[in-house]
């Protein structure tokens, strides 16, 4: 990327300002709730000024389990920021995934200059496809920056920004609610029904120094269920329950880390079933 003089961007406060204006109206929903995972494969951005992946609730849309197609909108915003912080955050709002057969799009509206607009960022090509029970995922969209987009993020960081240049991938879970009912019985079942076991969560260490690694293991989960796992309510990491229902994830423990009492959760895009599971931390003595 070639720098060019740097633009001025609008102040946080008129920025959201302009962005409230002109927003469509959510669609009629199909999708009963989702995440979306946006991690960025260019070392020249960064999401929010963090190097792991912006995480965006799926609010409202249509996903298609047969084709593949989806329509979501995303809550919240997400922040691009230039790695050499050459220029303020580019706040995106109003972000929509969108992919059709082998097509698709990321929407977005944005301000610079004062001037707020709605365009497609990028290109989105599918990756692969799977039906659940009650949903669908999504693993390996990738994104790839349209003319409009190459031409927005050159003008608001000052660098030069090429059509079709990667813009990152995408990893896509939602609920669908199309989970068909059981035909009625003639007669009462002849066996008690299953007992429901709550969603549990252990850690392997109730209590560990900073700088080590810690291990979350779930179980009371739907078979093949995909799973959000946050560290005190940073969401960090996503994982699939087993034939059982269970799940395991190991994770750091920074050295950076708060002395004191923390959290690990483990819980479904839905949000109906969560377990979660607490653990302290001691600072490493020199």
């Amino acid at each position: 990327m070639t720098k060019r003089p740097g633009a001025a961007v609008v102040a946080g406060g008129a920025l959201l300002a302009l962005l409230g204006q002109g927003t469509a109206a959510a669609q009629d929903t199909e999708v009963s709730g989702g995440y979306v995972s946006w991690t960025l494969d260019t070392g020249e951005l960064t999401l929010g000024g963090s190097a792991r992946p912006a995480w965006l609730p799926a609010t409202s849309g249509s996903a298609d389990p047969e084709t593949g197609a989806m329509d979501l909108k995303l809550g919240g915003t997400a922040q691009l920021a230039p790695a050499a912080e050459t220029a303020p955050p580019l706040i995106l709002a109003d972000l929509r995934l969108h992919l059709d057969g082998d097509s698709g799009a990321l929407r977005t509206r944005t301000a610079v200059d004062g001037e707020a607009r709605e365009l497609a960022l990028a290109e989105v090509e599918p990756g692969d496809t799977a039906v659940r029970t009650g949903g669908v995922t999504w693993t390996g969209l990738t994104a790839s920056l349209t003319d409009e987009g190459a031409a927005l993020l050159s003008r608001w960081s000052g660098q030069e920004f090429t059509p079709g240049s990667a813009l990152g991938r995408f990893d896509v879970t939602v609920g669908t609610g199309t989970v068909a009912a059981e035909p009625p019985q003639a007669t009462p079942p002849t066996t008690p029904p299953a007992v429901v076991t709550p969603p549990q969560a252990i850690v392997s260490a109730p209590e560990l120094s900073a700088g080590s690694q810690q291990t979350v293991t779930g179980e009371g989960f739907e078979p093949g269920e995909v799973l959000l796992v946050a560290i005190d309510q940073d969401t960090r990491y996503q994982v699939t329950a087993d034939e059982q229902g269970r799940v395991s994830r190991e994770f750091p423990v920074y050295a950076t880390t708060a002395e004191g009492e923390h959290t690990v959760e483990l819980y479904g895009v839905s949000g109906e079933r969560r377990a979660a599971a607490g653990f302290g931390v001691r600072t490493a003595k020199s």
